[in-house]
């Protein structure tokens, strides 16, 4: 079977089907293959309604009396309905899916899937998935082990189980991939993809799932160590300018500060200036909880690069950040030179699309005549040239695009690569760091500045409010700081029952009218979103009800409660960026994560209640939701893990000796060409350069 086969050619799928196949990037036999089951539902565990217990149970019966029932409280639709076997009946419930009233026949069986719970005093089935018994039969009976399907767009699971059924004797053909050479499992052998897939797509019971499950995650694994390790040896064969560290003007630095380094800023500091001094180019990723004081770090390797005679280039996200970083560093710089006269430090300048005179500062910059540039994507234009650009600042790296940063990389002095610092307040889990980023080298600011207050956080649900909440409010209002409110949404719409941020201001200006509420979304000009955040910093706002647009960088020491509305709706690494825009200066900060209070909190809000140590939390992330969306969300690419369990450390260390052992010979990936054209994909993804 050619993997690389047009769905087109395969049985039963005609003109109309493979448009929508397109619609969703499926377009070769290889892309259907690899779009696997959601879940597998064990229909031999299924139980008659009598012996029910509490807990994750799946019924088999027909379903009538659906009605719907809307409260109108957040706008709540719950459909309702009766289950029935003939040992008896329970009630079953959805919420928000108001469809399901009008999904079944009620002289049909059924399987019914979800949480079998006490719910306001009766036992009820919890938003259960179901699926038609007449869909699983085969030849007359019904399976037992079954892959559920995701729906994609308007392609029903159905019609995919029916499109592999079709391909279900080219099984056999599938090509091998991945190299039988040193190191490899006893697993990795000749046909184990084929059956991989095969015992996927086609499992008669968990064991035949579980053995497809351990070989696709080892490819997944392999193919991103392999990335990795190749990236890191392309990065090898760079040169970069060497930039000798000068310990003399780093201590005299350091002495001059208005505040005492801590001793996590001191080892990652002394790393860098390390990696500086390479003619290899560094490629170092600082990572910093939020407020760890990454910014500095940058700083004295800047301050030693510029001593050098080189250049150094700061990316920002945004306008707001890099400014932040300009002014916060300018006055810090001139504050030296001004106690220490001997000291130079460098000579800086913002850039940002709405800098003034841009054609004359890029005529200094491209002279030389400016050592450290902070700019945001006006740093990327063909016009933005440098004359010795040796080291690269990338601030928040995962908001640019591989191609952004390497628009960057590439306005260094020809034949040469300049030194990459890539900054993230989003804690990388370990585990990801080993398997994706390989051998990347990593500093990590895992201690705050003294003098910070750690933030206070608890989960209040909605009938809290006026009792616990807007007290406290008005108590810190009373001392003058300020406050952050959280929305998700800018408006109401008929599907979201979240609460819109312009609602909320409304409230809140009607309810603290004393004092100036303030709005921030997305959907604002530049400009607008800019004075906003200029006014809230300068305390002519004292309440901001925002978007996530305050996720990263906005730095307002005054502002020591932050409460986010809806806080179900936010993934943990979120929630932990929104609670760091608190607790910046040297007074005490609260964050309140605001429920529905419909069931108990989810175990994200319960870690957030409990820890504010953002790389615990990053490892509790990845638990929870996988490595695909973190990684996803970290890169803004699709790196789409769909089986690896980065948890499986005995998988992990297989796969890593059997990649790092065919890496040896770079070469011998050309025998392997649909091999090397994954790794591409991930090489491109994994690299942070």
């Amino acid at each position: 079977m050619d993997m690389s086969t047009p769905v087109e050619e395969i049985k039963g799928v005609g003109p109309k089907t493979a448009e929508l196949l397109h619609n969703v990037n499926l377009r070769t036999v290889g892309d259907l293959l690899y779009c696997l089951p959601r879940v597998y539902e064990n229909y031999q565990t299924s139980v008659t309604i009598e012996d029910l217990k509490p807990g994750n149970v799946v019924v088999r019966g027909k379903i009538s009396d659906l009605h719907i029932v809307r409260t109108a409280r957040r706008r709540l639709t719950i459909t309702e309905g009766v289950i029935r076997d003939e040992t008896g009946a329970i009630r079953t419930v959805w919420f928000n899916q108001p469809y399901r009233a009008k999904q079944f026949d009620p002289k049909r069986e059924y399987f019914f899937t979800g949480k079998y719970e006490l719910k306001h005093g009766r036992y009820t089935l919890t938003s259960p998935s179901a699926t038609l018994v007449q869909d699983l039969e085969q030849d007359g009976e019904a399976a037992r082990f079954q892959p559920i399907y995701s729906a994609k767009n308007a392609i029903k699971p159905q019609t995919f189980q029916k499109i592999l059924a079709n391909l279900r004797p080219e099984f056999a053909k599938i090509p091998d991939l991945l190299p039988f050479t040193t190191y490899a499992p006893d697993f990795i052998k000749s046909g184990a993809r084929a059956e991989a897939l095969y015992c996927s797509h086609f499992p008669e019971s968990p064991e035949d799932a579980e053995t497809g499950r351990r070989y696709l995650a080892y490819e997944e694994l392999f193919e991103l160590i392999l990335a990795a390790k190749l990236n890191q040896q392309e990065n090898q064969r760079l040169r970069a300018m060497s930039l000798p560290f000068d310990a003399g003007l780093i201590k005299e630095i350091v002495q001059s500060l208005p505040f005492r380094l801590t001793g996590a800023q001191r080892r990652s500091t002394w790393d860098i200036l390390q990696g500086l001094e390479k003619k290899v180019p560094m490629n170092r990723l600082l990572q910093g909880d939020v407020g760890s004081g990454k910014t500095i770090v940058a700083a004295l390797a800047a301050a030693q690069t510029a001593h050098n005679g080189c250049q150094v280039a700061l990316l920002a996200p945004t306008a707001i950040l890099a400014t932040q970083h300009y002014e916060g560093l300018n006055q810090l710089f001139r504050g030296i030179e001004s106690q220490n006269p001997q000291l130079k430090m460098p000579t800086m300048a913002l850039l940002t699309g709405a800098t003034r005179g841009k054609k004359r500062l890029k005529e200094e910059i491209a002279q030389g005549k400016i050592d450290f540039v902070i700019g945001t994507h006006a740093l990327l234009t063909d016009d933005t040239n440098f004359k010795s650009l040796a080291f690269c600042i990338i601030d928040e790296q995962h908001r640019f695009g591989v191609g952004q940063r390497q628009k960057l990389l590439l306005k260094s002095p020809d034949g040469l690569a300049p030194h990459l610092l890539s900054m993230t307040a989003t804690p990388i889990p370990r585990s990801l760091q080993l398997t994706i980023f390989g051998d990347l080298d990593v500093s990590i600011l895992n201690e705050l500045p003294p003098g910070r207050q750690p933030i206070v956080t608890k989960i209040l649900n909605e009938l809290q409010q006026k009792d616990e909440l807007y007290p406290a409010m008005r108590e810190l209002l009373g001392k003058g700081q300020q406050i952050y409110w959280i929305c998700q949404v800018i408006e109401e719409t008929g599907t979201n029952t979240a609460t819109p941020v312009k609602k909320q201001a409304k409230k809140l200006a009607e309810l603290f009218s004393q004092v100036k509420v303030g709005l921030l979304h997305g959907k604002m000009k530049p400009a607008e979103k800019d004075q906003i955040m200029e006014d809230f910093a300068q305390n002519k706002i004292q309440i901001l009800v925002s978007t996530t647009v305050v996720e990263v960088g906005v730095n307002v020491p005054n502002a020591n409660m932050i409460i986010i509305q809806d806080a179900e709706n936010y993934g943990l690494a979120q929630l932990h960026q929104l609670r760091g825009r608190v607790g910046r200066g040297d007074q005490p900060a609260s964050c309140y994560l605001l429920t529905d209070g419909e069931g108990r909190p989810s175990r994200r809000l319960r870690e957030m209640e409990k820890s504010t140590d953002g790389f615990h939390l990053a490892e509790v992330d990845l638990k929870i939701r996988g490595p695909g969306e973190i990684y996803g969300a970290m890169q803004h690419g699709e790196l789409n893990l769909q089986v690896a369990n980065l948890s499986d450390t005995k998988l992990i260390a297989e796969a890593s000796q059997h990649a790092a052992e065919f890496a040896k010979n770079p070469e011998a990936i050309t025998a392997y060409p649909e091999l090397s054209a994954r790794i591409k994909k991930y090489q491109q993804l994994t690299t942070l350069n």
